[in-house]
């Protein structure tokens, strides 16, 4: 007995002798009632494991239970394979194919001969609720690749077969017993459904096998899972608060944009919504230019032999849009601005003393994204970046990441994102360039954060094919995150492109190269600046600064005359002087989010003043039509640079996921 003797340490460094192999469960046990029945599965020796497992010699094992963050992913992955159990009961011929957690929650694929229906939804939910009201205990058992392929044979499931085919090394599979509903998965799971009573299934959509649009269409049923009861109401009224946000429904409220089916994936701009893409233009516009960058616009169309040489066309041909001319030519519509703006540095010999060349475009690119994962503003086919190329010597590339970090943290402040992250993302496997210039790239990122005392996440392997990068992460008022900003460092592109400059001693020698995007894409930045505001757009921003009301159609013409003055001071002022009781048309307008709301009647018309109320203060009384539009002048000014001491001081928390509703809209695809 003696050669089975296991001897387990736990956290707190204590340790506990077992004569024979032993499981987590029967650990957990050893320490108290409690903590084994909270027990959903352990960690033994840094690796997850189910409760059931055995521990056959000596090991550090730690007891998960719900309240772990791996505890609660368990819980979801447990709660998909109950679905799949409830799924099977009620409709027998269904296929199940795969079913992942996904933040903050999970869902599963299923071949079904129709599609499902909200009552279907329904009806799988209660049935799932049923199940787990039994609290069955769920049984894992390792099975021969073999017997496995025959078990689900038998069964009907094609796609489990298929699975199985995709791991022909793999000769032993966990196979986890729902009852009489058996699934395959690595695990682990809870070892009882009663750990899965905070469950809520939340929506339907379609999907396809492997992802791929020409394969089989599957049906997906989305779920949420919690430890707790209070866990789970307070995620679905975030989920609610985000429905009341959705900038779908407020480009429709507002009248600022709408999509046609005639022209997927791009955005019909309605004057409203125009004018917030244009005062975004023009700040930006302002900005570059006080930072020392030039504007320049680059074509729409360019030569595949551009592509290729940038390494675009073999590493992203599958989002491009490309066409063959009758001369036999390959053009594409650019998805990226960077070697437009490669070629406008070329042309012409460039000296050290002309770097760093800050080029700032508001490009319009295209990029193929499947039609299902096109969504709103936030993922579109043709779409704004405001793009910046800056070209410098290797000895100004530190101090350049320094300027764009600081500009970039300095203008999310500026529209309400306090609350920003940073992520830095390493080489990845398929890259040009040599390790030593990639250290070099990654040592100058590293060291602009560190002069700036910023935290930073580390996201290994996942910076483009041509250079590491940072990506900047704004948490937004409901607790999402949502990517946006970029900063890349490249010498692998110059020196694609045979751009050089010469140097003090004479010599030719390729610029590094900063690709940097500040909002990523415009037309999305808008898109979660209305969510993040629920629509209430800061004042200097908003489409309309102020509307102009008559109490009686006796007042009009002097509301006209407020209006001129108004719009005479630069404000963005319209006027409403229906035949409607005031009343009405305070509440109609302020529906609208509009910031101010001037109302004129026989007071204000005898003394040349006007009542002003304002969307955040309320009544700020009345005030002569000069003080009025100093006031609004003011208050509608666009913002001015932090100061640099400011923006020096700032530091940046690392990120927490606990409890947050974190963004399901993915970024734009890295360039």
């Amino acid at each position: 007995m003696l050669d089975h003797r296991c001897r387990i340490s736990l956290p707190d460094n204590s340790q506990r002798d077992f004569d024979t192999p032993v499981t987590a469960a029967q650990v957990a046990r050893s320490i108290g009632s409690g903590l084994a029945r909270a027990a959903v599965a352990a960690r033994v020796d840094g690796s997850l494991v189910d409760l059931s497992d055995p521990i056959t010699s000596d090991a550090r094992v730690e007891i998960i239970t719900p309240r772990d963050k791996e505890g609660l992913e368990i819980i979801r992955h447990s709660c998909a394979h109950l679905l799949g159990h409830a799924v099977k009961q009620l409709y027998p011929s269904a296929q199940m194919v795969i079913g992942p957690v996904i933040d903050d929650g999970f869902y599963y694929d299923i071949a079904y001969e129709r599609p499902f229906t909200l009552e279907d939804m329904h009806a799988i939910e209660q049935r799932m609720k049923a199940l787990i009201a039994t609290e069955y205990d769920i049984a894992k058992r390792m099975m021969p690749r073999d017997e496995a392929i025959r078990l689900f044979h038998e069964r009907g499931e094609d796609y489990k077969l298929r699975l199985i085919d995709d791991m022909p090394d793999i000769q032993t599979l966990g196979l986890y017993f729902h009852e009489e509903y058996v699934d395959m998965c690595r695990g682990p799971h809870v070892p009882n459904t009663r750990f899965l009573k905070h469950v809520k299934l939340t929506k339907l959509a379609g999907a396809y096998w492997r992802g791929d649009a020409s394969s089989a269409q599957l049906q997906r049923i989305y779920g949420t899972a919690w430890v707790s009861k209070q866990d789970l109401e307070a995620y679905l009224e975030r989920v609610q608060e985000a429905e009341r946000r959705d900038h779908r429904r407020l480009g429709r409220e507002l009248d600022l944009f709408h999509f046609q089916e005639e022209a997927p994936g791009a955005v019909f701009w309605h004057p409203r919504g125009w004018t917030v893409f244009q005062v975004l233009v023009d700040y930006m516009r302002r900005r570059q230019a006080e930072a020392g960058y030039v504007e320049v616009n680059t074509p729409d169309v360019m030569d595949r032999g551009l592509w290729e040489v940038s390494g675009h066309w073999q590493n992203y041909r599958e989002h491009m849009f490309s066409t063959e001319t009758e001369d036999g030519r390959s053009l594409a519509l650019k998805p990226m601005n960077c070697p437009g703006s490669v070629l406008l540095y070329r042309n012409g010999l460039k000296s050290y003393r002309d770097l760093p060349i800050r080029m700032g475009e508001f490009g319009k690119v295209h990029r193929y994204e499947p039609s299902g994962a096109l969504h709103g503003l936030l993922r579109v086919r043709h779409f704004t970046q405001d793009d910046a190329h800056i070209y410098c010597t290797p000895q100004q590339m530190g101090a350049e990441c320094r300027r764009v970090v600081e500009l970039v943290l300095d203008i999310y402040r500026q529209f309400g994102f306090d609350d920003v992250f940073i992520k830095l993302s390493t080489r990845p496997g398929s890259r040009m360039g040599d390790d030593a210039t990639w250290d070099l790239l990654e040592g100058a990122l590293i060291q602009a954060l560190g002069d700036l005392a910023l935290d930073y996440r580390l996201n290994p392997g996942e910076g483009a094919f041509y250079g590491p990068k940072l990506e900047f992460v704004l948490r937004d008022a409901i607790g999402r995150d949502w990517q946006c900003g970029t900063l890349q460092v490249d010498m692998n592109l110059p020196e694609r492109f045979g751009i050089e400059y010469v140097d003090e001693d004479g010599q030719r020698k390729p610029p590094v190269m900063l690709h940097r995007a500040l909002f990523g894409s415009l037309e999305r930045f808008i898109g979660i600046l209305l969510e993040h505001h629920a629509g209430r757009l800061p004042a200097w921003l908003t489409p309309v600064q102020a509307v102009v009301l008559s109490i009686t159609e006796a007042h009009a013409d002097y509301a006209r005359e407020v209006m001129e003055t108004l719009r005479g001071a630069g404000l963005r002022v319209e006027l409403d002087v229906r035949n409607e009781k005031i009343g009405y048309k305070i509440r109609e307008q302020s529906l609208q989010r509009i910031p101010y709301l001037v109302v004129v009647g026989d007071k204000e018309v005898s003394a040349s003043s006007v009542a002003i109320r304002s969307r955040g203060d309320g009544d700020m009384g009345v005030l002569d039509i000069r003080a009025a539009m100093a006031l609004l002048s003011e208050r509608t000014q666009a913002p001015d640079r932090m100061p640099r001491q400011l923006a020096q001081a700032a530091r940046l928390r690392r990120m927490t996921l606990s409890g947050s509703l974190t963004s399901v809209i993915e970024p734009e695809p890295s360039r």
